[in-house]
């Protein structure tokens, strides 16, 4: 198992604290994953790392780090609608699949304290493991953040650093730290381990329905769901489980959309986009760090990049609401996503939506 840079294609040991590369290309990680088989999935253990012998894990740190993460229901919420209920959390975000992964990393490498930017779900997860691994934590929130995930960070004894500015001058800042001061980054961007924890969705997905729904969508702001489902789907595809990729539909906020720009005009970057604020906080990067891989996969499985309106949002929202479903705005943007589509494309059944993070958390 090691990293090799994105750009370089330099290799270098997964022990490593370095962000990056020295050349400033970001790591990928290699390993040998077996070919996915349900005959290897630990049933006796309730969480993802039942799938541990797909995942990079070094030794048995994951045993102190896991709050339970992880097999998250699927529920019917229409005819052509499937919900993974993935705000049912420790942290009450998908990034708990991530986080869980990389502090156990950290852990194995004898990491003591990182830092991290974010727009809220991955500061909480972070410093969720963080505090159960008993290391050092401070995260990096833009202003604005909903002051209920700010209270959740703090609550696991971590340092917030509130900045000024987008989403993406806060990474700036705390990447400054990272070069500055050469503390670890235990970012759910840079650092590849983060999706080997997200790559669990789709996991679960097929040992819970035996099968991929046909339509699948996906938020996506830095990438930190889409990569994980992309390469959990290119394992299924390499043991023969299913014949063929899903459609999958990559939603971007209407106020904050580089993909689908760039998809518009067929570049191999993300386009450079003037931000406006949205209620859709955690996908609005207007910088994406992978945005070059994330197009290379866009483009390889012919992935529809699409808009989630921002004034259907919170009608979106309401919709969920009133069938139970009581969900974050950035996730609401998701089904105002599939709504917009169906209405202005074709009717579209067999889906599965992502419900990222729960109703509670952006309250503001």
């Amino acid at each position: 198992m090691k990293y090799i840079c994105s750009k370089c294609k330099k290799t270098e040991d997964v022990r490593t604290h370095k962000a990056k590369c020295d050349c400033g290309g970001l790591w990928k990680l290699h390993f040998h994953v077996p070919k996915f088989n349900l005959d290897l999935v630990d049933k006796n253990t309730w969480g993802l790392f039942r799938y541990r012998k797909f995942m990079p894990i070094i030794d048995d740190s994951y045993k102190d780090i896991t709050l339970g993460e992880g097999m998250t229901p699927i529920i019917e919420f229409d005819k052509d609608v499937l919900l993974k209920m993935d705000y049912f959390m420790p942290t009450l975000s998908f990034k708990d699949r991530g986080a869980a992964m990389l502090i156990s990393h950290c852990k194995s490498i004898g990491v003591e304290s990182v830092v991290q930017d974010s727009s809220g779900n991955a500061g909480n997860s972070i410093a969720a493991y963080c505090a159960k691994a008993n290391i050092k934590c401070e995260i990096f929130v833009p202003k604005g953040t909903s002051p209920k995930k700010i209270d959740m960070i703090k609550s696991h004894n971590a340092k917030v650093t509130i900045t000024d500015g987008s989403r993406d001058d806060c990474a700036d800042i705390c990447r400054q730290k990272v070069e500055k001061e050469k503390v670890f980054y235990a970012n759910h961007v840079y650092n590849p381990f983060f999706y080997q924890g997200t790559k669990t969705y789709i996991y679960e997905v097929y040992e819970q329905l035996n099968r991929i729904p046909k339509n699948i969508f996906v938020p996506l702001g830095n990438g930190t769901l889409f990569i994980g489902v992309i390469k959990a789907l290119e394992e299924l595809l390499e043991s023969k489980l299913i014949k063929s990729m899903p459609n999958i539909y990559a939603i971007q906020s209407q106020y904050c959309p580089p993909f689908v720009e760039a998809v518009k005009n067929k570049e191999t970057k993300p386009a450079k986009v003037s931000l406006k604020p949205t209620l859709a906080e955690g996908i609005a990067i207007g910088v994406p760090m992978r945005g070059e891989e994330i197009l290379e996969y866009i483009y390889k499985y012919n992935i529809k990049t699409i808009i989630a309106p921002e004034d259907k949002i919170v009608e979106s929202r309401k919709i969920l609401a009133k069938k139970g479903v009581y969900c974050e705005h950035t996730t609401a943007a998701s089904y105002a996503a599939y709504l917009e589509y169906c209405k202005t494309n074709e009717k579209l059944s067999d889906c599965l939506i992502s419900m990222c993070g729960a109703g509670l958390k952006s309250d503001h």
